[in-house]
């Protein structure tokens, strides 16, 4: 190849597209594209058009770099630093989960049954459900928590960037949170079974926390907890919106009614499967 004087993003699209493509990449020129962008502060779509210009010499060192850290297996996201979600844009490493489009959706669910008052995300990782009810709800306070003090860090950082005000605590599971004085809590827990973290292609297991994937031998610890304590944290009439492994859709609803809880209603996400748990706290009578 030509020395780096000369050399065009068109030149190092080609050189990162076969790099990407022998490692498995799916869609590997899009992917050189993004990172390009993502370098060079500009939109893909201005990368693409621009592509016959001379790259610049700072940003061909950052580039090579980025693209061997994504043919190694690190998620885009994380060689990007950053995720959207929603209206937001967020920062992303490995202290924390990737947000999943299916996430998304439960956000809808939530603020189609309370958008004011207090809300609390139970597991927060980045932050980014907790930030989005802050931006969409008209919460008078949006608290998140979570075990992992790296995980925390980053939802801080979140809230700092995005200028969205939320309170973020350590806990595990929402303990310490005073009872009786929420009224939604949303939360995407852990829940894929020991088995299934073990099977987990490297892509996934290699980089992010087990603590926000894995859940017991049964995938369901962490949903038996909260569905448990969660009903106390919560005002009378209060709802709760969760996250679910669409295979044990069932068995989560089974357990929230065991719980106590009621209007209990499994919905799909946008791919059809069973993904989202509705549930309220009685009324007081």
């Amino acid at each position: 190849m030509a020395s780096d004087v000369r050399v065009t993003i068109a030149d190092l699209f080609d050189e990162a597209t076969v790099a990407l493509k022998a490692a498995g990449v799916i869609k590997p020129r899009r992917e050189a594209n993004r990172l390009w962008a993502w370098l060079t502060r500009t939109n893909p779509g201005e990368a693409f058009l621009g592509r016959e210009r001379g790259a610049s010499l700072e940003a061909v060192p950052a580039f090579r770099d980025a693209v061997a850290r994504r043919a190694a297996g690190e998620p885009i996201a994380y060689v990007l630093g950053r995720a959207g979600f929603r209206n937001l844009e967020i920062r992303a490493d490995r202290r924390a989960l990737i947000p999943r489009p299916e996430t998304e959706g439960l956000i809808d669910f939530a603020l189609e049954r309370v958008s004011a008052g207090v809300a609390l995300d139970i597991g927060t990782g980045t932050g980014c459900l907790a930030l989005a009810l802050a931006q969409e709800g008209s919460f008078d306070r949006v608290i998140g928590v979570d075990l992992s003090a790296g995980a925390l860090a980053l939802a801080v950082e979140n809230a700092r960037t995005t200028g969205v005000p939320v309170c973020f605590l350590r806990s595990d599971c929402g303990l310490g949170v005073a009872p009786g004085r929420i009224d939604l809590i949303v939360t995407n827990p852990p829940y894929l079974t020991d088995g299934e973290y073990d099977s987990l292609d490297a892509s996934v297991k290699a980089w992010e926390p087990r603590l926000a994937l894995a859940s017991g031998p049964d995938g369901m610890e962490a949903t038996r907890r909260i569905l448990g304590g969660g009903r106390e944290l919560l005002a009378p009439g209060g709802w709760i919106v969760m996250e679910l492994d669409s295979t044990r859709s069932r068995i989560a609803a089974q357990a929230a009614a065991e719980r106590g809880w009621v209007e209990i209603n499994v919905w799909d996400d946008l791919y059809g499967r069973p993904r989202y748990l509705t549930a309220r706290r009685e009324l007081l009578r």
